[in-house]
């Protein structure tokens, strides 16, 4: 790396190249947060918004800005929960027509089926 930065200008010797490398090398990397498990996002999903804390909400909110269908799913799920408390059974069969406008991805490692 030296070797590639003195030709830019670098005026710095070697060693203190290698002891920055050597302390990044070292260092541990950034702390970041776990991404909330699928049993964790569903809890989310199917809970009264207003019984959400507002980091679960903030939270819930970042899963959902990356997965549209999930997003989607939330407002149906949230709309027949809805229409459950407040006893609106007329609603059913405009829910009913709430239907994804395409199939979705098929999973990269589609389950097996087990054999006995």
């Amino acid at each position: 790396m030296w070797e590639e930065i003195v030709p830019l200008g670098y005026q710095g010797s070697y060693q203190r190249v290698r002891a920055y490398f050597r302390e990044k090398r070292l260092s541990p990397g950034p702390v970041t947060a776990r991404p909330p498990s699928p049993r964790v996002v569903a809890g989310w999903i199917l809970r009264r918004p207003e019984t959400l804390t507002e980091t679960e909400h903030l939270r819930l909110k970042a899963v959902l800005v990356h997965c549209p269908e999930l997003d989607a799913l939330t407002g149906h799920v949230r709309s027949f929960g809805q229409m459950l408390t407040e006893r609106q059974g007329e609603r059913l069969p405009q829910l009913a027509r709430c239907r994804p406008a395409r199939r979705p991805p098929r999973s990269p490692h589609p389950r097996r089926r087990h054999r006995p």
